[in-house]
């Protein structure tokens, strides 16, 4: 081989090992993005309970696309769900933590946590940005022993943008209540190993999808057992209940917190989180808290944010100071 060719040899060898080690560095950066790649999580296990109170994913497999790459390199995906249920169909990001693929989790389900934002909510979750930072915080917070490992789903809270639909399913409207509390966990039972008891289950929100949050959990303690409410909204208050006071009523969060406690259970866990600087919201935690809190089966805490605003990056960093750990203390967790 001559002098000539083996130089060229080892230019063509070292320009290929600079691509192998450029390439995850350039493509995590947004040079080569996956954006809109399919991604799958885990395998369909037919249904049936795992060890340990495991539902295995029930299916059919969604087909959902990256929408966004977390710090340590997971993935958000989402789909678009038709919910059978409700008749609604919109939008739903989902991520799972690293431990989700960890061999030793592989028959374990794991806890969710449906995360609903504040605002119209539609047409996107701003949940599902990483400017935010709530799953890699989750990612390192479950490393401290301060978190459960969530699987965290996001899904619109709103079927639109001009109005808000208190999480509910107010009459002659989209069926949002029953979006959120039946179609959403559908969806991830069906692609997701979760647990089968309402322990692996909640709702996280801030502002409008904090009163969504718990509602949701208040009406249906059968189906979700906590709740993080950040600046939460106390009662509904969506013009379009107007000429249903009854079903309105039926979805006050006031009103089913008596009902729970005059029922004697099941246990709920509310943490509520609001900034000082929000003194609207933290009159009306503190009153609803004066009257329903530690009654009964209702369970609750709340973290007062030093110089807080009414304001989601306020909230995430919050989290980590105690309302995540506490209702992780009060659910199931992944078992190796």
């Amino acid at each position: 081989m001559t002098t000539t060719k083996r130089r060229r040899i080892g230019v063509v060898a070292c320009a290929a090992a600079l691509a192998l080690i450029a390439w995850p560095v350039l493509k995590f950066s947004g040079v080569f993005s996956d954006e809109g790649d399919p991604i799958t999580f885990g395998t369909n296990g037919g249904g049936g309970t795992g060890a340990h109170g495991t539902l295995m994913p029930t299916g059919p497999k969604a087909g959902f696309r990256v929408a966004n790459t977390v710090q340590d390199g997971t993935k958000i995906g989402v789909v678009t769900l038709d919910g059978k249920k409700s008749g609604f169909k919109g939008k739903v990001w989902v991520w799972a933590p690293k431990q989700y693929d960890d061999p030793k989790y592989a028959k374990s389900g794991f806890p969710v946590l449906i995360a609903l934002p504040g605002g119209n909510g539609y047409p996107v979750n701003y949940w599902m940005g990483t400017d935010l930072k709530l799953q890699s915080s989750i990612a390192q917070w479950s490393k401290e022993g301060k978190s459960l490992p969530f699987i965290v789903a996001m899904p619109v809270l709103n079927p639109d943008d001009k109005n808000y639909y208190d999480g509910s399913d107010i009459p002659g409207q989209p069926k949002m209540g029953t979006w959120l509390t039946e179609d959403v966990p559908d969806l991830i039972k069906a692609n997701f190993r979760t647990l089968k008891q309402r322990d692996g289950w909640a709702f996280m929100g801030s502002s409008s999808g904090a009163f969504a949050g718990l509602k949701a959990v208040l009406k249906h303690p059968d189906k979700f057992k906590a709740v993080i409410a950040s600046g939460p909204d106390i009662v509904p208050d969506s013009p379009l209940w107007a000429g249903h006071s009854e079903e309105k009523a039926a979805n006050n969060p006031e009103v089913l917190a008596k009902r729970l406690i005059d029922g004697k259970g099941p246990d709920v866990y509310l943490a509520f989180q609001v900034g000082t600087k929000e003194r609207t919201s933290m009159k009306n935690t503190k009153d609803f808290i004066a009257s329903y809190g530690n009654k009964g089966p209702v369970h609750t805490t709340l973290r007062e944010i030093p110089d807080g605003e009414h304001n989601a990056k306020t909230y995430v960093p919050s989290m980590g100071m105690g309302p995540i750990q506490w209702i992780s203390e009060h659910m199931t967790g992944p078992t190796p």
